[in-house]
C-alpha cells in the first residue's frame, strides 16, 4: 500500500491548505481534527470527489492513546504514515503572570507533547522501512519571542529544538526532520486581531502583505519533495522577511 501523509490540525487554516496541497500532489492524506468535524468532513468530500484518498480522523494530539489509534487507522485505511506534518497548535494572548496552570499545561500538551506523541507513534514504521519525513510547524515567535504570548512562544521554540535533535538522532535511519516557522499568516489566529494591529503587521512585513495558508503549504511541499532529500534539521522561515 502506498505510504500516506498525516497532517494534524487539518480541518482549517494552515493545516487544511497543507492537506489539500499534498492530496493534489498524490499523497493519501489523514486529516486530523479535534472540534471541527464539519470542516474536516467537508474537506474530505472535496478531495475524495477529486479522486484523492483521504481519511478524516478525530483525535486530540495531546492524547497519546488517541494518536496511536489514529496512526494505526491511517496505516490500515490509506497506507502507513511516512510523511508527518505536525501542525496542530493553540495560542493564548495575555500577561505571563496571569496564565493559569490549566492554560499553561494545555498549551504545552498540544504544541509540544502533541508532536512528541505523533512522532513516537509513526516512528516504528519509519525506522523499520528506513525512510520517513517529519515536518514540524513552529513559528517566528519561537525564534524571537512574542510579548504576551510567552507560553506559545516557549512551545514553538521547543519544537525547533526537538526538530534539530531528532534530525541528528534519526538521520542514520534515513528519516528527515525539518521545521517551518511561519510569520503572520491569514488564519483565525490573526483574524481576531484588530484592524489596526493587522495593518501594523502588514507594514512590518517587507513583502507588504500577510502570508496565506497556501504559502505555508507550498513550503511543506518543498520539504516533502525528493528534491530536498539532503535537507534535515533545518528551520525554514516563511514570513515575508518579517524577522530578517
Amino acid at each position: 500500500m502506498k505510504p500516506s501523509a498525516l497532517i494534524t490540525g487539518a480541518s482549517r487554516g494552515i493545516g487544511r491548505a497543507i492537506a489539500r496541497t499534498l492530496a493534489q500532489e498524490g499523497w493519501p492524506v489523514c486529516i486530523n481534527y479535534l472540534e471541527r468535524r464539519d470542516a474536516a468532513e467537508e474537506l474530505a468530500r472535496e478531495l475524495s470527489n477529486s479522486g484523492c484518498r483521504v481519511l478524516p480522523y478525530r483525535a486530540d494530539v495531546a492524547d497519546r492513546n488517541a494518536v496511536e489509534a489514529m496512526v494505526q487507522a491511517a496505516a490500515e485505511t490509506i497506507g502507513p504514515v511516512e510523511l508527518l506534518v505536525n501542525n496542530a497548535g493553540i495560542s493564548q494572548y495575555g500577561l505571563f503572570q496571569e496564565i493559569t496552570d490549566a492554560e499553561w499545561n494545555r498549551i504545552l500538551a498540544v504544541n509540544l507533547s502533541g508532536p512528541r506523541n505523533t512522532i513516537q507513534a509513526a516512528l516504528p514504521h519509519m525506522i523499520g522501512e528506513k525512510r520517513g519525513n517529519i515536518i514540524n510547524i513552529s513559528s517566528i515567535w519561537g525564534l524571537r519571542g512574542a510579548s504576551c504570548e510567552a507560553a506559545y512562544s516557549s512551545t514553538k521554540a521547543a519544537v525547533i529544538g526537538l526538530t534539530r535533535s531528532l534530525a541528528l538522532e534519526l538521520a542514520p535511519s534515513n528519516i528527515r526532520v525539518n521545521c517551518i516557522a511561519p510569520g503572520c499568516i491569514e488564519t483565525d489566529m490573526v483574524r481576531v486581531l484588530s484592524a489596526e494591529t493587522r495593518r501594523m503587521l502588514v507594514e512590518q512585513t517587507p513583502l507588504g502583505r500577510l502570508g496565506t495558508p497556501e504559502d505555508i503549504a507550498n513550503a511543506v511541499l518543498f520539504l516533502a519533495s525528493k528534491n530536498t532529500a539532503f535537507l534535515t534539521g533545518q528551520v525554514l522561515t516563511a514570513d515575508g522577511g518579517f524577522i530578517v
